[in-house]
């Protein structure tokens, strides 16, 4: 599979988590595969570097500033892509957040809201808003960024292994009930890669001994073709050993 392919034109991706890391990547690979990407973040700036390169891909993009925990916000994007689009093809969610590292009796019960908001509920309410219009494709995909934290529970990861974990849970739940329809829905367990999340869990770290975001993101994009046919797997890169996803 190569760019000039085109093998996504005239499929519509919804990229959550775009402005940076992973989100990114896989914004910039789904445009050079001929997919019209609506890159969803929270910085408008970083959305506008994010255009340009796509363009310079000869790819398009529909850049969509939005906090998604504006949960009417997504409602409201659902209905937009719907009058404007009649459907969509693909459902990239990178979005995340770590939240803090350290007891879980100690965390400030603010910090798991919001953790718990930003890696669970979102992707909740990216399901309900984006099943409609995944349906009216011949081939719905969606693919939901997870973590090993989510997997394998180990001290001090607290509420990011538990929002992972109901991640898992919940989009392999989804992936049984769409099993009968063109539709597929998978996890994507990147491993070790060189983000700003990363950064924070691990300061020390040499991040040249990491994965790049677009690594990541030429791994992920089989997962969103049409003849993917797998269906709620938790997908890692083979050797993979990290506990952060984005």
């Amino acid at each position: 599979m190569t760019e000039t392919d085109k093998i996504l034109d005239g499929r519509i991706a919804l990229v959550t988590g775009a402005s940076r890391g992973i989100g990114a990547a896989v914004a910039k690979k789904l445009a050079s595969l001929g997919a019209h990407v609506v890159a969803v973040g929270r910085t408008t700036g970083a959305l506008e570097e994010l255009d340009d390169e796509i363009k310079a891909l000869g790819g398009t993009a529909t850049l969509t500033p939005l906090d998604l925990t504006d949960f009417d916000g997504i409602d409201n994007l659902g209905a937009a892509l719907f009058e404007r689009y009649k459907k969509l093809d693909i459902v990239v969610a990178a979005a995340g957040m770590l939240g803090t590292i350290g007891p879980m009796h100690q965390l400030d019960p603010s910090v798991w809201d919001q953790t718990m908001a930003v890696n669970t509920t979102v992707n909740f309410r990216l399901i309900r808003s984006m099943d409609p219009l995944l349906r009216q494709s011949d081939a719905g995909r969606s693919v939901y960024v997870t973590s090993t934290a989510g997997q394998v529970a180990r001290a001090y990861w607290s509420v990011y292994a538990v929002s992972k974990a109901a991640l898992e849970m919940m989009v392999k739940t989804y992936a049984d009930e769409i099993k009968e329809t063109p539709m597929r829905v998978n996890l994507f367990n990147p491993g070790g890669t060189r983000t700003g999340m990363r950064k924070q869990a691990f300061p020390g770290e040499d991040p040249l001994t990491l994965r790049t975001p677009e690594f990541v993101a030429d791994q992920i994009a089989p997962l969103c073709l049409p003849d993917c046919q797998i269906n709620g797997e938790s997908v890692a890169i083979e050797g993979s050993d990290a506990e952060i996803a984005s």
